[in-house]
């Protein structure tokens, strides 16, 4: 089994793999200047990270548009350049 993850990781990157179910967050700060969102979340399980509140950066700036302070989201992050990054975002319902 082992070596069929690392099969998939080399094929797919281990970012894709990495992605699981969408975080739960608040956002406490948008930052369009820098592409990055500071966010209130709950457990990142593929990170093994707690809840904490912690600066991302976006995928694409453009996702800072739909968003303020306060704001209740669904969140999938991933780990970019080193960087943890916002790869997609909803409202949370």
């Amino acid at each position: 089994m082992r070596t069929i993850a690392i099969v998939l990781m080399l094929l797919f990157g281990a970012g894709a793999w990495a992605q699981s179910a969408p975080i739960a967050g608040e956002v406490r700060k948008v930052d369009k200047e820098a592409g990055k969102l500071t966010i209130k979340h709950g457990p990142i399980p593929q990170f093994d990270m707690g809840a904490m509140t912690m600066v991302f950066r976006v995928k694409d700036p453009a996702m800072l548009d739909g968003v303020k302070a306060g704001d209740q989201i669904r969140f999938v992050p991933d780990k970019v350049g080193g960087a943890f990054t916002v790869m997609s975002l909803e409202p949370a319902k």
